[in-house]
């Protein structure tokens, strides 16, 4: 019996999709729920599973071609068994293949460089490769070393990375963005989580990091000065009750900002579970559209790969962003006194059309306040 195969449901807002691969190839076998090919939208990457054991006979829809809903990707013949492909023998392959011809300066480069020419064609005398042909190419291994080759390659953006540049535009346009930073002292929150990681991790499970804190920091902050997680829509300003802050979280695709719900509520603990398991899922591409969708406030963490300081760009509707970074060790006047403390920058990005220079210089002093003595966040001071 043949089955089609076909995109799902697209999310809401989302108009289109891309394939992004195939895991399988026609003639494969696949097993019913084995993923079948990924789609990528400018917010997710979707997986289509197998329906059914069987064969996939056709695909219709090629990698790198969009396609709307409902739109046929392929055919999958259900119940039929897979033809096993033959394994080749590299020996009998390896000296079928015929040596390539070579120019003298080719040659050469090719054993320093160990670049690959097998299957080249070559446009020199008599179907000889020249250099010309690998700067055209561009065919080098993983490990090559430089040959003095000049090569370029082009290729589209992905679709949230065209989103992500969309987006950024966008918040410097049509926000009137500045950046306003301060320095906290990590003494206390480290002292904190030295003393107690090892029972914290025992008991729930999680690790204790440095987000729990920031993100309870910023949340007491938030409560303090509501214009800061507040947000524009037309001429009005919408002042939202909760307090939906979003993690922006590197993956191999890109930047995705998955959001913890609700974060007053949640402990330290609730914290660290939420983000841990939102950045494994989010790298594994297994976030949804409602779970990157909404927040009212941002954090950003650029120490982790070692920037001192910079300024974030804020994610719209949202009227502020949190810049985290590397925490140094650097020399501080303590009453008098020159000492060493481990110090970080951190930098707020605030939309000035709702947002005043004294309450976002004084939400990042409230912020400083919380981290450099955790005892405020509960006792709410």
């Amino acid at each position: 019996m043949s089955i089609e195969i076909r995109v799902p449901a697209l999310p809401e807002s989302v108009a289109d999709a891309t394939i992004l691969k195939w895991h399988k190839k026609a003639g494969d076998s696949v097993k019913r729920d084995e993923t079948l090919v990924e789609l990528e939208t400018d917010k997710v990457v979707l997986e289509v599973p197998a329906p059914e054991n069987g064969v996939l006979a056709e695909i219709t829809a090629v990698e790198g071609s969009a396609v709307l809903a409902d739109a046929l990707l392929g055919k999958l013949n259900a119940g039929a068994p897979g033809v096993p492909q033959p394994q080749a023998d590299n020996t009998v392959a390896a000296t079928a293949e015929q040596e390539p011809h070579l120019s003298p300066a080719v040659r050469r480069a090719v054993a320093e460089g160990d670049i690959k020419v097998q299957g080249l064609q070559g446009s020199g005398k008599g179907g000889r490769i020249v250099k010309e042909d690998l700067a055209q190419t561009s065919v080098v291994a993983a490990n090559t070393v430089s040959v003095g080759l000049r090569s370029e390659e082009r290729v589209p953006m992905t679709r949230l990375r065209a989103k992500i540049a969309e987006r950024l535009v966008e918040a410097q346009h049509n926000a009137a963005m500045l950046t306003t930073f301060n320095e906290v002292n990590m003494q206390a929150v480290m002292d904190l989580r030295n003393r107690y990681k090892d029972e914290f991790e025992k008991t729930h499970g999680v690790k204790l990091g440095f987000m729990s804190f920031f993100t309870k920091a910023v949340v007491e902050a938030l409560k303090k000065f509501p214009d800061v997680n507040a947000s524009i829509d037309g001429t009005d300003v919408i002042y939202h009750g909760y307090y939906d802050v979003g993690i922006a979280v590197s993956t191999p695709r890109g930047l995705v900002v998955p959001i913890i719900r609700n974060a007053e509520t949640l402990s330290l603990a609730d914290i660290e579970k939420t983000i841990a398991n939102s950045a494994a899922r989010a790298r594994e591409g297994k976030l949804t559209v409602e779970e990157m969708t909404g927040g009212t406030f941002t954090i950003t963490n650029g120490g982790v790969f070692g920037s001192l300081m910079a300024t974030p760009i804020i994610n719209p509707p949202q009227s502020g962003i949190l810049g985290m970074h590397k925490i140094e060790e650097r020399p501080v006047a303590e009453k008098g006194v020159v000492v060493i403390r481990p110090m970080m920058y951190v930098a707020l990005s605030y939309d000035h059309r709702i947002i005043d220079g004294r309450e976002s210089v004084s939400f990042l002093v409230a912020v400083k306040q919380f981290l450099e003595d955790p005892a405020r966040m509960l006792l709410a001071l």
